[in-house]
């Protein structure tokens, strides 16, 4: 591989930050970013493929006409091939890409040079009538203008001080204890709908994870789980009701909830089915994600009452 005169590959250059730090800085055809760790090092030097990479892929997929030097479309191809976007997780990564996309298809031509938060402001606020879509983009703008920054496309992020639009709904519904007493009153034990209370209840855990539980999970008085959003290892001790509700679930099905016909529940699929059991109960107020924030204190106290302090491995 050819080695420039500054020591390092082919189209990289030493250069100083606005910080006075020295990084190390690729450059090809509008394409930029810094590569972090010893030059030459294994680590470096996936860094210097991913980043040659880039540039194919902002020839081949994404075309000269929307690559202009500067621009939005610049910066978003740029960041698909950054580390800050290749360390999230693929469900992650396709929903931000989704976002980043729709922005991309209005605004990628413009530059970002003149970039100003009354730009931000106006595209934001066409976005009113859905608070939350306006919210979305707002939280990826931020992330995706940081990284201009931190890669010196701009000097400060323009969406930083946008302010968020406050949501028409009220929030996720925490469930009352009340509530549950309803709930549990209407669902008795050995019913699914009861044994998904209690799986939310006294694990606290989103739905996405309470479907993939299974006895795989159970070891002893615990379930060890993995949250699928963050990563995190927890052993969670389970509450007597829990192990009440699970006395009857067969032991040959791979995740304790199943559908009507026989199958595991999807995350949505399950949201939807347990919206329904809260209507039966009379509680068209309540859904699958508050029941685990409404006792998040009394599982802390149960574990402390145990001397049991075991959240995560």
């Amino acid at each position: 591989m050819l080695r420039t005169k500054s020591g390092l590959p082919k189209h990289c250059g030493w250069n100083t930050d606005r910080h006075g730090r020295r990084r190390v800085r690729f450059r090809l055809r509008g394409f930029s970013t810094y590569l972090t760790g010893t030059p030459w090092s294994e680590d470096f030097m996936r860094q210097y493929a991913a980043a040659l990479d880039g540039v194919k892929v902002e020839a081949q997929e994404v075309g000269a006409s929307r690559t202009k030097p500067g621009s939005i479309d610049a910066l978003c191809v740029a960041y698909y091939r950054s580390p800050e976007f290749h360390n999230l997780k693929d469900s992650t990564q396709a929903v931000r890409r989704n976002i980043i996309e729709r922005f991309r298809n209005d605004y990628g031509s413009q530059l970002l040079k003149g970039l100003r938060r009354r730009h931000i402001d106006e595209i934001i606020g066409r976005k009113k009538q859905t608070p939350e879509a306006a919210n979305n983009l707002l939280k990826v703008l931020r992330v995706v203008f940081d990284y201009a920054v931190a890669v010196e496309m701009i000097d400060l992020n323009p969406a930083a001080t946008v302010k968020r639009y406050r949501s028409r709904g009220e929030g996720i519904h925490i469930w009352s204890e009340e509530e549950i007493k309803q709930f549990q009153e209407q669902h008795s034990f050995g019913s699914r709908a009861r044994l998904a209370l209690e799986l939310l209840l006294n694990t606290g855990q989103r739905k996405g994870d309470v479907v993939k539980m299974g006895w795989q999970h159970v070891h002893g008085e615990d379930i060890d789980v993995r949250q699928e959003k963050t990563d995190t290892p927890l052993l969670i001790p389970m509450h007597p009701e829990l192990i009440r509700a699970l006395a009857s679930v067969p032991r040959t099905n791979l995740t304790f909830l199943m559908t009507e016909r026989g199958a595991s529940f999807t995350a949505a699929g399950f949201g939807n089915w347990f919206r329904d059991r809260c209507d039966e109960a009379g509680l068209p107020q309540c859904s699958a994600q508050g029941p685990g924030d409404a006792t998040g204190e009394r599982r802390m106290q149960q574990r402390a009452d145990q001397g049991d302090h075991r959240t995560s491995l």
